[in-house]
């Protein structure tokens, strides 16, 4: 059964975001910006169905997915991409793998205690965040 990441969640922490903007392309502007902010994360999940809400004070991002089952992600507001995107679970880690313009991109979410964390990759560059439970 995989690990329960419901919840309301406060970052932490966040190595390496800058990095990671810029090997997506984002403009110097937009990374100053998203360098500064500290965004919470609402999860709720119920069997394979999965909704990830990313909200901060410049720019809310949602995630409504099926675990397993390919779609047509849309990253405007993020890089203004389109990618395919599968997310799974691997063990207690949600794993999301996104095919598009950029290699090795996609993210991992695991919770350990009450602190969840995310792996952001793309390109060799990662990021690693943290969220306390609140």
């Amino acid at each position: 059964m995989p690990v329960d990441l419901n919840g309301y969640w406060k970052m932490i922490s966040n190595d390496n975001f800058e990095e990671y903007l810029k090997a997506l392309d984002v403009n110097v502007a937009i990374r100053k910006i998203a360098t500064l902010l500290k965004p919470d994360k609402d999860i709720s999940h119920d069997g394979d169905h999965v909704v990830i809400k990313t909200l901060s004070t410049f720019k809310n991002y949602n995630m409504d997915f099926h675990v397993g089952k390919e779609f047509e992600e849309d990253l405007s507001g993020v890089d203004d991409r389109k990618c395919m995107t599968t997310i799974s679970w691997e063990g207690d880690k949600l794993v999301c793998v996104q095919k598009g313009e950029k290699e090795g991109r996609g993210w991992t979410h695991w919770v350990e205690g009450d602190t969840l964390h995310l792996e952001l990759r793309v390109c060799g560059v990662v990021c690693k965040q943290a969220f306390q439970k609140t």
